[in-house]
């Protein structure tokens, strides 16, 4: 199983980091990794997220767990499970803030170690994520 994840204090109230996470309109506007985010964010919802770096491939993902001001879980993959990627988002910490985001993307299935000599180290990835997420929450109108 391959993982990434990032961790990173922001200085906001879990409202204001979660009601960034969750607008996936705005996701452009303040994320450099994140190209474009097509549905609703919501428990059940499937999604359509394009990378800024491979805008021309689409990664289909279904949020699978809703927590607002503390957690969501974005899945996709193959079918049967030979192919699954899940990403975690997690907030912890004073919902006042300051908050601890935490953000973790596993790789699993039988064909995850096929696939995943394919995918770049996502490491740089995470962090521009993160940090755009802080500057934006830390700076929020």
């Amino acid at each position: 199983m391959k993982t990434y994840s990032v961790t990173k204090t922001i200085n906001a109230s879990a409202d204001t980091i979660w009601a960034i996470l969750t607008d996936s309109s705005k996701y452009p506007d303040w994320n450099e990794t994140v190209g474009k985010i097509e549905g609703n964010i919501a428990l059940g919802e499937q999604l359509k997220v394009y990378s800024k770096n491979n805008p021309d491939q689409v990664f289909p993902v279904k949020v699978v767990d809703f927590e607002p001001g503390k957690k969501m879980i974005w899945r996709g993959g193959m079918p049967l499970g030979l192919f699954v990627g899940a990403r975690t988002f997690l907030l912890s910490g004073d919902s006042h803030g300051p908050m601890e985001f935490y953000m973790e993307e596993k790789f699993s299935g039988l064909m995850s170690p096929l696939i995943t000599r394919s995918i770049p180290d996502l490491t740089p990835y995470f962090e521009q994520f993160a940090l755009n997420l802080k500057d934006k929450a830390e700076n929020y109108k």
